[in-house]
This record gives structure tokens, sequence and C-alpha cells, in this order.
């Protein structure tokens, strides 16, 4: 049982989390990419500094190759003046400074390797941060138009929403034309009060009519 309830808690925790992670997921991304950003910053900054501490390397290893030199040419010539004693004391001095002229070498060549294998991984860093940056472009377009279609759905899936606004459409479109309503009550009036039947008598010739008409204008024009 114990097992069990183990096992149940820890797929609730699982589902929690991817849950999570979805919701979040943009907010996670830009902050990675932030991460690996960071990160290859203080990757140049150390490799900037390598690249100070090789100059410098290659600067006193040449100023220790200068010395050297001056040192050997000033004892050759001690050497044909017999001095010994000025002999021996240069070539201690020439001793040691190629001792450390090694040394300095070995610095130089172990700073030439960290800085190559530096260069490739920032370059190769750069490169992924770039993809990631493209790749969080098209995720963030993704996302923008995923919530727009599930706002959509939303709005397609209120039925009740639609067929109000139907009906209220209906209701606008189907009202009564208030001109030619206007004419039908003059209609109703006017057989009300006879004057329908009037007009027709008169029209069939049978009394005069009340209204004008084109015949009783062109004799009025004539006899004029």
């Amino acid at each position: 049982m114990l097992n069990l309830l183990s096992t149940l808690v820890k797929g609730a925790n699982a589902r929690a989390v991817d849950t999570a992670t979805d919701h979040f997921a943009i907010d996670l991304i830009k902050q990675k990419i932030r991460e690996a950003e960071q990160g290859l910053a203080q990757a140049k900054n150390t490799l900037a500094s390598l690249i100070i501490r090789r100059r410098r390397e290659k600067r006193s290893l040449k100023q220790l190759h200068a010395r050297i030199e001056d040192l050997e040419s000033r004892t050759r010539k001690a050497l044909k003046d017999k001095s010994k004693t000025l002999a021996h004391q240069a070539a201690t001095a020439i001793a040691e400074l190629e001792n450390e002229a090694v040394v300095r070498k070995n610095t130089l060549k172990r700073l030439n390797e960290r800085t190559g294998r530096m260069q490739l991984s920032i370059e190769k860093a750069h490169r992924r941060l770039v993809d990631l940056r493209q790749g969080a472009t098209t995720a963030i377009a993704m996302d923008i138009e995923r919530k727009a279609q599930k706002s959509l759905n939303r709005s397609i899936g209120n039925t009740d929403a639609f067929r109000e606004a139907e009906s209220l459409i209906n209701r606008v479109v189907n009202q009564d034309d208030p001109f030619e309503q206007g004419e039908v009550l003059d209609e109703i009036d006017r057989g009300l009060n006879h004057d329908n039947i009037k007009q027709q008598l008169a029209e069939a010739g049978y009394g005069t009519s009340g209204k004008s008409n084109a015949k009783d204008v062109l004799a009025r024009l004539s006899k004029k």
C-alpha cells in the first residue's frame, strides 16, 4: 500500500511539474537563454585574461632573449680579454636567465593551448546561443498563435453568444420599414374616410376627382 501511495504521489508530482513547465515554458526559455548569455560573457572574460597573460609572457620571453644575447656578447668579449672571473659571473647570470626563459616558454605553450581550447568553446557556445535565440523566437510566435487559437476556440464554443447575436441581427433586419408603414396607415385612413371609392368613381368618369392628374393639367393649359 505504501509503495502504491508513493507511486501515485510521484506520478501526481510529475504531472504537476509537466503542467507548470508547459505553462511557464516561454519564461523558462528566456531565463535559460539569459543564463547561457551570462556563461558566455564569463567565458569571454576568461579568454580575454588568457590573451593578456599570453601577450605578457611573449613580451617577457622576448626581453629575456634580448638580455641573454646582450650578456653573451659581453661575456665573449670578457673571455677574449682573459677576464675569467667576470666571464664566470656573467655565465651564471646567463644560465639563470636561460632557465627562466624555459619556464616562461612552457608557460606560454600552456597559455596558447588553453587560449585555443577556450576560443573553440566560445565559438561553439556562441553558435548554440544563436540557435537558442532563433528557437526562442519560433517558440514565442507559436505560443502566441496557440493562445490565440485557444481563445478563438472558446469563443466559437460559446454557442449561446452566437445564438443571441443572430437573434438580435434578425430582430433589427426584420423590423418594419417606417416609411412603408406610414403609407399603409394612410391607405387605411383613406379607406375609413371612403376616399378610395370616391377616387375610383371619379377615375371612372362619375364626378370630379379631388386630385389633380395629367389630363386636367393639359386641359387647363389648352384653355390658356
